[in-house]
């Protein structure tokens, strides 16, 4: 997948859910630097005219489209746009290939996160299905 990735962290503080370190019933939410767990998010960012190319997770994602305008090319040659403002979850797993395509003038930044282990793979590259129409994204033959 091409784009410019970067990992952020946020740290974890007691409140309402999973027990927390030392607090009877409390739990962890994002937020603060108490807590025993970190949970961790990746920016991506996709220049203008650009697109990931054809893609899967080996775990399931959650996006947030923090700037620009994304546009989505499914398994099934469906096609989905998200703009700023919108999440979305991405299925894992090889049945689920798909590229994101940034169509407009400005970059789209992504803020996802996921289950994944530090220094895990964030994606995997992938055939086009049979499906899929033209992305017309510079570089792609199809």
């Amino acid at each position: 997948m091409s784009g410019r990735q970067t990992t952020a962290e946020r740290r974890a503080v007691p409140g309402p859910g999973i027990p927390g370190p030392g607090i009877p019933g409390s739990g962890t939410r994002p937020g603060s630097e108490a807590g025993a767990a970190d949970l961790a998010g990746r920016e991506v960012v996709i220049a203008p005219g650009a697109c990931t190319g054809w893609h899967f997770h080996r775990v399931p994602l959650i996006a947030l489209v923090k700037s620009g305008t994304l546009t989505r090319i499914l398994h099934d040659g469906s096609t989905v746009v998200h703009r700023a403002g919108t999440s979305f979850i991405e299925p894992a797993g090889p049945d689920h290939p798909h590229l994101g395509r940034n169509p407009g003038t400005e970059p789209v930044v992504l803020y996802v996160t996921s289950t994944l282990a530090e220094g895990e793979a964030f994606s995997a590259p992938a055939e086009a299905p049979p499906a899929a129409a033209s992305c017309a994204c510079p570089g792609h033959a199809w």
